[in-house]
């Protein structure tokens, strides 16, 4: 299982609409709002990087959504 964070951005007016659907993807775990750059994180658990990057595409192309940065989990 992958875990990775996804820093999402939204247009001025949508976060509450951009936050309500991220929480409508199966994968996150968690969503929740932060301050500074971004926000809201969107915390994922996914099986594979081949759903992973489909999943992030999906978030970036959400209505709302300026632009999103993702940090995945590495094992050291």
């Amino acid at each position: 299982m992958i875990s990775a964070c996804v820093l999402v951005r939204s247009e001025k007016g949508k976060f509450d609409d951009v936050v309500s659907a991220l929480r409508q993807i199966k994968e996150a775990k968690r969503v929740f709002p932060v301050l500074g750059r971004f926000d809201a994180v969107v915390d994922m658990e996914i099986p594979d990087y081949k759903m992973l990057g489909a999943t992030v595409l999906k978030v970036s192309k959400m209505a709302g959504v300026v632009f999103t940065e993702s940090l995945v989990e590495v094992q050291v």
